[in-house]
Parts: C-alpha cells; structure tokens; sequence
C-alpha cells in the first residue's frame, strides 16, 4: 500500500500480501451456520481494501462502486465496526510498532504531541464548539509520535477540549512496543509539546526553539489527514471514527516498515 498514486500498478487501497499477513491473523473468525447459513459472507481481504478506499478518498458510504467487487458500503462499514469492537486495529497497530522497534527504526528517547482541529458535519460523542472555526461543531485529533514521527498513539476528543487536559491520557494511550527481550517499551523518555505559545526574539535562528523537535508530529498529522476521510468528521459515531484513526496510524507504520525493507533489499 502506498501513500498516493501506484506502485507496481497497484492502487494505494488494495491490500498487498506483506500487510495482508499480518492482518489475517487478527480478523475475528465467523462460523457459518449450519441452518439457514443465508448469503456467503464477502471475502474478508476484498472488503478491507472496500474500507480504506473510503480512508483514501473520503466517500461516502453509499457511494463506493459496487463494479469494484469490494461489497457494498454497508458491508463495508458493518466489517468496520465488528473489526473495530474487535480491537484488530489497535493490535495490528502495535504489532507493527514492535516490528519497527526489531528494525531499528523507533526511536522512544523523545516524543512530540500536537493536535489538530477538524469539522465535524453530523455531530456526535466527542464534538464540542470549535474555538478556531466560529464556534461550529467540531472535534480534535490529539496525536503523539516518537523521535522520527513514527505515530505511537491518537486520540479524538471535542473540539473545545484543552490540550493540557488531554497529555496524560494520550500518553496513557501509547501501547506497550514489544519485539525485544525484556520489559516492553512504552514511555517516551523526554516529551516535546507546544502547551504555550512561544514567540522567538528577533534575530532567533530558524530551529532553534520547540520547532527543531516537534516539526515531526506536525508532519505526521499532515500524513494522517492524506486519508481525506480524516479530514472532516462524517461519522456520528465516534469509535467508527477513532477505528478510522488507528487504522490510518497503522497504515503509516505499514509504509515505513516497507520502505525500510525495500531499501535493505536493494
């Protein structure tokens, strides 16, 4: 999967056989049954890519081709939230980050914490009145990453709530990485955030003050708001909306992996 256009012919949304992997092993299994067993459920591979081609592109459900073979919105969103209540986005999140810790890549000595607002047209849990939107319905997506802006957690709160408010829950929410012997890794050991505004004396080098540290998660929130579905809030439902979160996080550390390991192979 790939951050915009092709690679190899292969459109950013269709899952390919690496990220499939380590997926498959997290889906909740569904019997059949055996009476009335009723319409054979849609390949579970075929509806994921159904699912983050409204990430990447931010269409509504009802509108997702059906000519795609990748089910109707409704599947998709019903696979969404049983995936979801299941936790499998969250645990491929984590196991992604342990593989990355394997690689060499995380790097936990620091972390950077920012937040961003966004409108939310339906309202819902976790909406509030924007301070920076005229006071429209909003919410915020409050994201911690570490030293290379790796996303380690993200959290939606109401557009109104403070940031200082919510820098202990999100750290709370950083998952355990594992993928070394030992106590798995899970506090960053120093943390950058802009709580108050800093403004440079005349004359301060570029760089020189938070920003030389924190330009990372602001670069990860750009990445996070790539998926358009993030851009704006559809969802009435905020944990369909933080599924779309986490899912979006693991994506990203998808494609770090990948790199790294094409550039190792190369």
């Amino acid at each position: 999967m790939v951050a915009t256009g092709t690679r190899g012919g292969r459109k950013p949304w269709e899952v390919d056989d690496g990220l499939w992997e380590r997926i498959e092993p997290l889906l909740p299994v569904i019997e059949r049954r055996f009476r009335n067993p009723g319409r054979r459920r849609l390949d579970d591979r075929r509806v994921l890519c159904g699912i983050l081609i409204v990430l990447y592109t931010g269409i509504p459900w009802r509108y997702l081709p059906q000519e795609l073979g990748f089910g109707s919105g409704m599947t998709c969103w019903r696979r969404l939230r049983e995936w979801n209540e299941a936790g499998v986005w969250q645990r491929l999140h984590e196991v992604l980050l342990a593989e990355l810790r394997v690689a060499g890549i995380l790097d936990l000595s620091r972390a950077s914490v920012d937040s961003s607002h966004l409108r939310a047209m339906k309202g819902g849990a976790a909406t509030g009145p924007s301070p920076v939107d005229r006071g429209k319905t909003g919410s915020k997506h409050h994201v911690i990453v570490e030293a290379h802006g790796i996303p380690l957690a993200a959290t939606l709160t109401g557009g109104n709530r403070n940031d200082v408010a919510q820098l202990i829950p999100l750290i709370r929410a950083v998952p355990p990485t594992r993928g070394k012997r030992g106590q798995p890794l899970r506090r960053p050991k120093h943390l950058y955030a802009e709580i108050t505004p800093h403004i440079a004396r005349r004359g301060t080098k570029h760089g020189s003050g938070l920003g030389v540290h924190r330009w990372v998660v602001e670069s990860a929130i750009a990445l996070l708001h790539c998926f358009r579905r993030l851009r704006i809030r559809w969802e009435i439902r905020d944990d369909i909306h933080q599924g779309f979160i986490t899912l979006g996080c693991a994506v990203i550390c998808w494609r770090r992996l990948r790199t790294r390991s094409d550039s190792s192979a190369k």
